[in-house]
């Protein structure tokens, strides 16, 4: 059990040097003895956690040549890639990819949410969208993003799939940073509020086509206010 566990500390702790940009895509990593002699622990140790990283796909060996890092879209470990979201510099690039998928997942959810919502889940949408609106007008980023997260969330369950809400549960701490980080713009607050607001009135009028339209506009807009008022901002 110790074993084990030394195994993932050194994992982790190359893991952090890769997000951290130490070693970039297509970079070599240091050979057990190297590594073996940083992190004091024995050369086996150093193996297999070699081999968990290469198991989640971050590593690749080529025999003859060395162990290299693969890029972030080979890798198989969700855990490790919201870290690599969350901690690594490339942020702007995972900003955009996140958006993407929580537009093909909420989108759809919305869809599905529009048959099977109750109505006191229709009342708490608005609830939301009214919490959104008193937080902007005092400038509690805090409480938008705080009603934000939770107008979705409610979407994600209405739509009764279970394998959305096990998607998006892991990402909650990414989708919240990247929201406090994009809601401290009150021309993207006030967007927001909108499309809230008219995907909460297509859910109340229980249509499907409407409420897909109206959550893949929010996305579509989330998405060019992060190009043009985050990422490209002075």
């Amino acid at each position: 059990m110790a074993r084990k566990s030394l195994v993932g500390v050194v994992a982790d702790e190359l893991l952090d040097r890769i997000i951290a940009g130490d070693f970039p895509p297509g970079s070599s990593v240091p050979g057990e003895l190297e590594l073996s002699a940083k992190h004091e622990v024995s050369r086996m140790t150093v193996r297999e956690a070699m081999k968990t990283l290469e198991a989640q796909r971050i590593l690749s060996v080529e025999r003859g040549r060395g162990t290299f890092v693969n890029p972030l879209n080979r890798w198989a470990s969700l855990e490790a890639v919201l870290r690599a979201a969350s901690e690594g510099q490339n942020e702007s690039a995972a900003s955009v990819q996140l958006i993407e998928l929580r537009r093909m997942l909420e989108s759809g959810a919305c869809e599905l949410a529009a048959t099977r919502i109750t109505d006191t889940d229709i009342q708490a949408l608005f609830g939301y969208v009214g919490a959104m609106r008193t937080a902007h007008e005092v400038n509690n980023v805090a409480a938008f993003v705080e009603a934000d997260l939770a107008f979705h969330d409610l979407i994600l369950r209405a739509s009764e799939n279970v394998f959305v809400a096990v998607l998006f549960e892991p990402l909650q701490r990414v989708l919240e940073k990247r929201r406090a980080e994009t809601s401290a713009v009150r021309t993207i607050q006030e967007h927001a509020i909108g499309h809230h607001q008219t995907i909460a009135e297509a859910l109340e009028l229980r249509d499907p086509a409407k409420a897909r339209e109206a959550m893949d506009s929010h996305m579509q807009q989330t998405l060019d206010d992060l190009r043009n008022l985050v990422l490209d901002a002075p």
